[in-house]
Order: C-alpha cells, then sequence, then structure tokens
C-alpha cells in the first residue's frame, strides 16, 4: 500500500509552493516518506529565502506591483486611459447590475451600511464614466482600471476575499468587429503577462449571460459584450466590449504557484513566499 503525505505535511508544502508532482508523492513506508519530507522542507525554505534575498536586493517591489505596472505601460501605450474609481459603491449600483437580494453574489457582498458595500466588482464604476465619457469625447471611448474588489469568497487554493482586478472595455466600436477585438485585448493582456497555451471558452455568467472566458487550467479572465440587457439602465445603447481578469490568478499560472493566498495582499506572505520559514 502506497503511503501520501500526512495533512499537516501536505498543508505545509502547499504553503511553501511545492509542485503539484511533490504534493503527489508516494511511499512505500512511513519512514521514506518523513526522511523525504524533511529534505524537501529544507530545499522549498532555501527557495523561498533566496527569492525574499532577489526582494531586498535587486527587485524591491512585489511581482503583483510590477505586473499592475506591466499592465499598465502597455494598455496606455494602446491607446487605453486608465481610471482610479471608489471602492465603496451603493446598493442602488450594485442592484442596476441585477445584484438583488435574491441574486446569488448578493450573499458574498461586504456590507458597510443598508446602502453601501465594499466593491465586488469594477463594472459598476466603469458604466458611470461611460455615460459621462460619451458627452465628452470621441468614440472609441477605451478605459481601464486595475484596482482591489471584495467577494466572501470560499476558501481555497484559487479564491481571495480582497483580490485585484483588471478591467479594460472599449466602447462605440462596430457589433461585427466585438469577438476579434475581444481575441485582440486577451492576447495584449496574456502577451504582456508572459502566459501563452491559453483558450477561450464560451461561459455562461449570473451577471453578464454567455462570455467568454480566458482559461489556462483555470479561469484568468472572463469577458463580456454589448449591447447588452444591463445596458439600459446605465443609458449605454453602443455596441462595446469588455473583459476582467483577477492578477492574482495571473500571477500564480506564471509563476507556478499552487497557493493564489501567496499571490495576494498578505501579511503571511511576502512576494509569493510564506514568511514563517
Amino acid at each position: 500500500m502506497s503511503i501520501t503525505w500526512t495533512p499537516i505535511q501536505k498543508q505545509r508544502l502547499q504553503e511553501l509552493n511545492a509542485s503539484e508532482v511533490l504534493q503527489e508523492m508516494c511511499f512505500e513506508s512511513h519512514q521514506e516518506r518523513d526522511r523525504a519530507y524533511q529534505e524537501q522542507e529544507h530545499l522549498l525554505v532555501i527557495r523561498g529565502k533566496q527569492k525574499l534575498q532577489e526582494l531586498l536586493e535587486t527587485n524591491r517591489r512585489p511581482s503583483l506591483s510590477v505586473l499592475e505596472q506591466q499592465l499598465v505601460e502597455a494598455l496606455t501605450q494602446e491607446g487605453f486611459v486608465q481610471v482610479v474609481t471608489p471602492t465603496i459603491i451603493s446598493k442602488t449600483a450594485l442592484a442596476k447590475m441585477s445584484v438583488s437580494d435574491e441574486h446569488p453574489l448578493f450573499s458574498q457582498v461586504f456590507w458597510l451600511d443598508s446602502k453601501r458595500c465594499l466593491r465586488p466588482m469594477l463594472a459598476p464604476n466603469l458604466y458611470t464614466l461611460w455615460r459621462d465619457l460619451l458627452r465628452l469625447w470621441e468614440k472609441p471611448i477605451r478605459i481601464f482600471e486595475i484596482g482591489t474588489c471584495y467577494r466572501k469568497e470560499s476558501k481555497g487554493s484559487l479564491h481571495l476575499n480582497e483580490f485585484t482586478m483588471l478591467n479594460l472595455t472599449e466602447l462605440g466600436l462596430p457589433l461585427d468587429q466585438r469577438h476579434q477585438r475581444l481575441k485582440e485585448l486577451a492576447d495584449l493582456v496574456m502577451n504582456t503577462v508572459g502566459i501563452d497555451d491559453y483558450q477561450l471558452e464560451s461561459e455562461s455568467s449570473v451577471v453578464y449571460g454567455d462570455t467568454l472566458d480566458v482559461v489556462k487550467g483555470i479561469e484568468l479572465g472572463s469577458s463580456a459584450m454589448g449591447p447588452h440587457v444591463l445596458d439600459d439602465q446605465w443609458g449605454i445603447f453602443d455596441p462595446w466590449v469588455g473583459i476582467g481578469f483577477g492578477l492574482e490568478r495571473l500571477l500564480m499560472i506564471k509563476e507556478g504557484s499552487q497557493n493564489v493566498q501567496s499571490m495576494g495582499r498578505s501579511l503571511t506572505y511576502l512576494n509569493g513566499v510564506r514568511l514563517n520559514i
């Protein structure tokens, strides 16, 4: 009978970003397993300390911040304008996204009081800006935001309560160019991040209806296009496309991490490295 890691050993290996292959190893005896665990933990700790030393001496910025800067530079060079909007939004704004009391996403929202919450998505604020920018700028209007969103997500290696979203949008393009434009924008982001061999898959969203997801093993981004059933409530009537990406998930795939918590805002991890080493 093959012997696997104990639950405590496996949790520790995951915290140290051990590869999936290493986490699934099997052994012929408890002694062999425990000896292998000591060796692998020692090597992973050394690797973590080396990465922290590189942060101290060379990089001096966490990967999440570096990725954000790379995306800002790539998108602005392509004619997109960066915007920065409030993290506190109204219950009314969420309702206009169809997230009412009965909606599945409603229970995941961090409410501050009966009328305000921490935004679970960037879209409500971007819709609001679209409405005003249509009066002020010529079409197509290309804007994007990189900002923190909040959801009471289920615990696991793929979810965070506090995560960083990129949402890039283009409003006022020809109807027959929407699908091609989405593919171009997905390519732009994924090439900037440095991830290849990804797929575009059709999915159904509880907010946006049918969407086109960017997938590499896990969902990395999700797109939508209009005209859309939500548009009338915001006074939007032009065709549009948009894609949202979770930056921590992008980093997780790029760096081969097994744990999205290590990529995000944390007091436990720094730049992907568990600090109790």
